[in-house]
């Protein structure tokens, strides 16, 4: 089985010489002083990756997956709600499906 990290990659180098610009979503937590935690980055379910074409300037989101992985909730949210504006999104298994997403193919 693929890892993910590896997918992200893979699907990081291909978007990018096949012309597009593309961001690999950071997030993480840091312990405070005061035991409690800071959540540094994205909202909960934001896309592994996104960018946007050079050709038109159109943004995409991809939530990368490995063959059996699944969203989670949060990630369902996010899908639903970007679905009502005029964005490319999709979940990518693959090279070729980030690819796909990018040119306008729904994917999951």
């Amino acid at each position: 089985m693929t890892a993910e990290h590896k997918i992200q990659n893979d699907i990081r180098v291909a978007v990018s010489r096949a012309g597009n610009i593309i961001f690999r979503a950071n997030v993480g937590k840091v312990k405070m002083d005061n035991g409690g935690w800071f959540d540094a980055g994205l909202p909960k379910g934001f896309p592994d990756l996104f960018g946007f074409r050079k050709t038109d300037g159109k943004i995409f989101f991809i939530e990368c997956k490995n063959e059996t992985g699944r969203l989670r909730e949060d990630q369902k949210k996010f899908a639903k709600a970007i679905d009502q504006y005029p964005v490319l999104y999709g979940v990518a298994r693959s090279v070729d499906d980030a690819l796909g997403i990018i040119r306008g193919e729904k994917n999951e």
